[in-house]
């Protein structure tokens, strides 16, 4: 009899054995299906995130590039603007010669922002004439015969016109001593002026 019952301890044996190999198979897989389950879950919270911060960045773009598209719209629509030219009665004036007694006629046009800064333009007109008159008094006739010397007059002539409007502008020359002594010069924003720029009509001397 005890062989018997050593028997079927004996044959009992193995089952238990196969069932505890299953079970830690089926253990094992589950921990698998979890662990992919959980890398597959967190690479798609970053392809998530990371799309999500694309589309921000699309966006972005798209916003600055509205707005670039945008500020050159208006330089386009402000360069089709035809321009308005003011002619003023031409100017003759003694010289400031000490060898000769010398005179100019100069002929000036203003070129202006709109129709509204004619209008003011004809209000200040006596002012304005007086402001030319007297600047081109003090010029001599070695001044007026050089390009240099004509472009800073009409720089000087912008300037002197709207005083009387109540606008100051600076001239190229007072900036630089400005910041004369400086390491860097910073870059000023630009300055609408009522009055764009100086023609000249003619400048003879004589």
């Amino acid at each position: 009899m005890s062989t018997a019952a050593t028997a079927e301890v004996t044959d009992a044996s193995p089952p238990k054995t196969a069932g505890k190999k299953k079970l830690i198979i089926i253990i094992a897989a589950a921990l698998l299906l979890v662990l992919a389950g959980g890398g597959t879950g967190l690479f798609l919270l970053k392809k998530r995130a990371a799309a999500e911060a694309e589309a921000e960045a699309d966006e972005g773009g798209d916003v600055k590039a509205a707005a670039k598209a945008k500020a050159e719209d208006a330089k386009e629509e402000e360069k089709r603007v035809p321009p308005i030219f003011v002619p003023l009665d031409p100017f003759t004036v003694n010289l400031a010669d000490r060898d000769a007694e010398r005179y100019a006629q100069v002929g000036v046009t203003l070129q202006i922002e709109d129709a509204k800064v004619g209008e003011e333009l004809k209000l200040y007109m006596p002012a304005i004439r007086n402001n030319i008159l007297m600047l081109l008094a003090h010029k001599n006739a070695s001044e007026l015969l050089t390009r240099e010397g004509k472009l800073r007059l009409a720089q000087e002539i912008r300037r002197e016109a709207m005083r009387p409007l109540g606008v100051t502008m600076p001239l190229d020359d007072d900036d630089d001593a400005a910041t004369a002594g400086t390491k860097k010069k910073k870059r000023k924003a630009p300055v609408n002026y009522p009055i764009k720029a100086v023609q000249f009509a003619n400048i003879i001397i004589q």
